[in-house]
């Protein structure tokens, strides 16, 4: 771990700043978190308390406890001490320019500002700041404590070593940081996600199937293989002998003709509710709660799978 790293001030503690609150924890840091809405702090402690059995599955690291957390009724007291401040506010660029202003006012000189904004450009959350160089965007995929992917970008005023430490702190606690070298809307994997998520909604528009069916087509075939590596090393693995090369001379063509076809749905009152009745028939008598739980242990058995075969890390 950097060893320079030891505190984090994490600012917004809803889902994902309490799934990031819990992670840090299990990591052996000290953390001070914050946030204004009524009754955050209990809900917290009870967030916390909820994901600790699970990340106690993964191994906590030497001197975890759920004891170093401090909550503060003040951003200033939040980030004051912080080696690292991970902020999870509302994605409202007005609102995070102010924010990221305060921090930079009262965080230490050497202290790494990071969002997890899911959209935002960081060039401009970073704008109001006297010192941007330290400003950076670590956007998370949800949950934090379980998925290791953080998209890391800097925006025009990040320095090259803001972006080599953030980098460094998330891949030396477990994570696995990718730098995003553009600012695009939605970074990278939220934009993959996006595109799968417009086909599948015109798919439903079109009557060509169920949304139950639609879940199994992904979650039963290439959502498998996708679990395991990503796009373009399955696409290689698909050519056999000849790989990548093979596929694209003899499927080339074939794939460009399906993006032709593909959708562009419009998100109609009608349509919303045909998906989310949809997704009332696929769940049936089932819980959200239930699922939740049973796609953690699932996820939990396949990191530790991935990261003892070696080769697919």
């Amino acid at each position: 771990m950097d060893t320079a790293i030891t505190r984090v001030a994490v600012v917004g503690t809803g889902v994902i700043g309490a799934s990031w609150t819990a992670y840090f924890l299990a990591h052996g840091l000290d953390v001070d978190a914050t946030d204004p809405s009524p009754g955050a702090e209990a809900r917290l402690f009870e967030a916390v308390a909820q994901h600790w059995p699970t990340l106690q599955r993964f191994g906590l690291a030497e001197g975890a406890s759920m004891e170093r957390l401090r909550f503060h009724a003040t951003l200033e007291d939040a980030v004051r001490d912080a080696d690292f401040v991970q902020e999870n506010g509302p994605e409202r660029l007005d609102f995070k320019i102010d924010l990221f202003r305060r921090m930079d006012v009262a965080a230490q000189p050497h202290a790494i500002l990071a969002s997890s904004s899911s959209g935002l450009a960081i060039s401009g959350v970073q704008s109001g700041c006297a010192h941007p160089a330290r400003v950076v965007l670590g956007h998370p995929f949800n949950p934090p404590h379980l998925i290791p992917l953080v998209e890391v970008i800097g925006g025009t005023a990040t320095s090259p070593a803001t972006i080599e430490r953030t980098m460094a702190f998330y891949a030396a606690i477990g994570k696995r940081p990718i730098h995003v070298k553009r600012e695009v809307k939605g970074h990278i994997a939220n934009r993959l996600q996006a595109a799968l998520w417009r086909e599948a909604f015109h798919l439903v528009d079109q009557g060509v199937a169920s949304v139950a069916d639609i879940d199994a087509a992904i979650a039963h075939g290439p959502g498998l293989r996708w679990a395991v590596m990503g796009p373009f090393m399955n696409l290689h693995l698909s050519g056999g002998a000849g790989g990548i090369a093979h596929v694209l001379a003899h499927l080339g063509g074939p794939i460009e003709d399906w993006w032709k076809d593909l959708g562009a749905p419009t998100m109609t009152p009608e349509l919303k509710q045909q998906v989310a009745e949809g997704v009332a028939a696929e769940l049936g008598q089932r819980h959200t709660s239930e699922l939740e739980a049973a796609r953690d242990i699932l996820l939990l058995n396949l990191i530790r799978a991935k990261a003892a075969s070696g080769t697919l890390e």
